[in-house]
């Protein structure tokens, strides 16, 4: 390895080379001011007035440190500490020179003199030390050759900083060759003599071509959807990888020190929205200083369920789940965070009502938020006993549990696959959304009959449905990476399949809105844009691996899976919505149930289930979800009277 530290210029030979140009300059001066005449210069004795000069340019070098710097890093301050020595000495040699201290009748300084060695002095210093910076540039242009040559998307203050930092770093891999302008005024113009090329359909191909760029850099704080998949779309075309870099922000915070990190642009950025602004002061005021029970706390929605919450300041979190060592890892992820909020894992089936008595009589949480289910569609087709008993029964005891400890909100996380449900998990999640409604209308009923019991008011049962979460475990996402991984092919169920998507965060961020925002009784639906396409979504993460659909990786379709079906809903067809103060969120108007009919259904469902019986389970599912008709499953037979032939 070379050693730079080697090719840095000792600080006295810059002392030397400095003093070399002042005695120059003056000598220049002295023969332009007069004409090159030789008998001319016989009053001045240039040998005498060189010394004079030297002296003085090397008493304000040593004071003003101006030899110290680095040649070929010479910034605008060096420049300004060169023309600061340059004139400081001007000013020295006039008052020498008409003070005649050196001769009565001659002086040695006349001011033309002195400001022509000023303009050559400060040329030939600058030069100098510009040529050398000049050097190591095309040094490092030479060097760079084999170099990824890149350009970033921006062409503010951050990307400018981050150019400078890239191509200053000897031991990075890429060049940074061009700027893309977000704004067509700095498109066709140069920044630091690079090349700004306008982000706009067809200039790609010119900026690809003219600058043989093979990656695109983006800022981490510059990323929008929309622009981010028109971007990707486009360098997909031309072969052109985009990733993304960490933004000034994080190395000025200090948030980041491991240097320049770039990181590849996944699928999961450019599904997601623009970002759910909910500024509500009453969820911290609901949240703080209480203590806070998440069911399923280890799954993907009740773990980050708790990442949020413990930002408001909760007295206690209290994480159910069943599974040991996913809810392990959630314990040591909390403790890293060095909050003094006390997180108690508790291992405990939602199930299991003895184990749950016992985590309500011991930390009585005030507020819950029911995550626990069994969320796989095929899987709880193929069982479904365990889907009633997991879904429904888990949600009825926790309920009850929270009517009769006093929980002020319980939040129940659902699905859309409970709306027209063509499955046993929508299904038992939409039985377990009409039983939780039916029992907040009878204990509100209760209420107003009877007043507070113990001085409280009633639970409040709220509910959340939204679609798939992008990244959470079992989704469609990360199957398509670890194929990917794998070389292929894809697997989609059908062409047509539709989904609805939307983050981790979001839907965390919805669940936690719902319970502030929550009366009792609604079932929000959130706004989740557009559906895309699975096999797009495929075909999409194959081309940003850099690889051709059907050609490189194949896309397999497998066939519609048990109970599968190829559109998600959100909303009931004899369903409507009510706004709220968020144009996202808005609230289901749904059938209302009696409570006790829903009871007595239910509890026969439940026994069938503890019984294990399949078929006649779900029979009853039917009963209790009239618009529950099979789709690509055993239990089609039992929808024959449903469906006009």
């Amino acid at each position: 390895m070379v050693n730079r530290s080697s090719w840095i210029t000792p600080s006295w030979l810059i002392l030397l080379l400095d003093l070399g140009c002042s005695v120059i300059a003056i000598n220049l001066a002295f023969l332009l001011r007069l004409n090159f005449d030789m008998e001319a210069l016989t009053p001045y004795p240039l040998e005498e007035i060189s010394f004079i000069v030297l002296g003085v340019t090397l008493g304000l070098s040593l004071l003003l440190r101006t030899y110290r710097g680095i040649v070929r890093h010479t910034s605008l301050a060096d420049i300004a500490n060169i023309a600061c020595m340059n004139f400081v000495s001007c000013c020295i040699l006039l008052t020498i020179g008409y003070s005649h201290i050196l001769d009565a009748e001659v002086n040695f300084f006349p001011l033309s003199v002195v400001l022509i060695g000023f303009f050559i002095s400060s040329f030939l210093l600058l030069s100098y030390r510009l040529l050398v910076k000049w050097v190591f540039k095309y040094y490092k242009n030479f060097r760079a050759v084999n170099k990824t040559r890149a350009a970033i998307y921006h062409t503010g203050h951050s990307s400018i900083m981050l150019r400078k930092a890239i191509n200053d770093n000897p031991d990075a891999d890429i060049r940074i060759v061009a700027f893309l302008a977000e704004t067509n005024g700095h498109a066709g113009k140069s920044i630091e003599g690079l090349p700004v090329y306008p982000a706009r359909t067809g200039h790609f191909f010119k900026m690809a071509k003219q600058g043989r760029i093979s990656l695109l850099l983006i800022p981490d704080d510059h990323l929008d959807a929309q622009l981010l998949n028109e971007l990707v779309d486009e360098c997909i075309m031309l072969n052109i990888k985009v990733q993304k870099i960490i933004s000034v922000n994080q190395w000025i915070d200090g948030t980041q020190n491991k240097g320049i990190q770039l990181k590849d642009i996944n699928i999961e950025d450019l599904l997601e929205r623009s970002v759910i602004d909910i500024k509500n002061e009453k969820l911290e005021e609901e949240i703080r200083d209480k203590s806070v029970l998440v069911t399923g706390a280890a799954g993907s929605i009740g773990s980050e369920i708790v990442r949020q919450v413990i930002r408001y300041q909760p007295a206690v979190i209290i994480l159910c789940d069943k599974a040991e060592s996913p809810l392990h890892e959630l314990e040591l992820e909390m403790a890293e965070l060095g909050t003094s909020i006390p997180i108690i894992p508790f291992i405990g089936n939602v199930c299991d009502k003895s184990r749950m008595q016992q985590l309500f009589e011991v930390y009585a949480p005030a507020i819950v938020y029911h995550a626990a289910a069994y969320k796989h569609v095929p899987m709880m087709e193929k069982n479904p006993s365990i889907a009633v008993m997991n879904n429904v029964l888990g949600t009825k005891i926790m309920a009850e549990l929270a009517v009769d400890f006093g929980v002020e909100k319980f939040v129940m996380v659902s699905t859309d696959k409970a709306v027209n449900p063509t499955n046993v998990m929508g299904a038992s999640k939409r039985i377990a959304e009409i039983f939780t409604q039916s029992f907040n209308n009878r204990i509100n009923e209760q209420f107003k009959k009877t007043g507070p019991v113990f001085g409280l008011p009633p639970t409040r049962f709220i509910t959340t449905r939204f679609g798939n979460v992008l990244g959470s475990n079992g989704s469609v996402i990360p199957r398509f990476k670890k194929q990917l991984e794998n070389g292929g092919p894809l697997t989609v169920t059908h062409p047509e399949i539709t989904r609805y998507f939307m983050t981790i965060p979001e839907a965390c961020q919805l669940v936690l809105e719902a319970g502030a925002m929550g009366q009792g009784g609604e079932i929000f639906v959130f706004d989740m844009g557009k559906p895309m396409k699975v096999a797009d979504l495929a075909k999409k993460m194959i081309r940003m691996a850099g690889k051709e659909p059907g050609r490189d990786i194949q896309i397999v379709y497998s066939g519609l899976r048990p109970g599968e079906k190829l559109y998600e809903e959100l909303l009931n067809n004899a369903e409507n919505t009510l706004p709220t103060y968020h144009e996202k969120i808005l609230i289901a108007k749904v059938r209302s149930y009696a409570f006790e009919e829903v009871y007595a259904k239910v509890s026969q469902l439940i026994e069938s289930a503890q019984q294990h019986y399949l078929t006649p389970t779900v029979a009853l599912m039917k009963k209790l979800v009239p618009e529950f008709i099979s789709k690509n499953s055993a239990y089609e037979e039992l929808d024959k009277d449903k469906i006009k032939m």
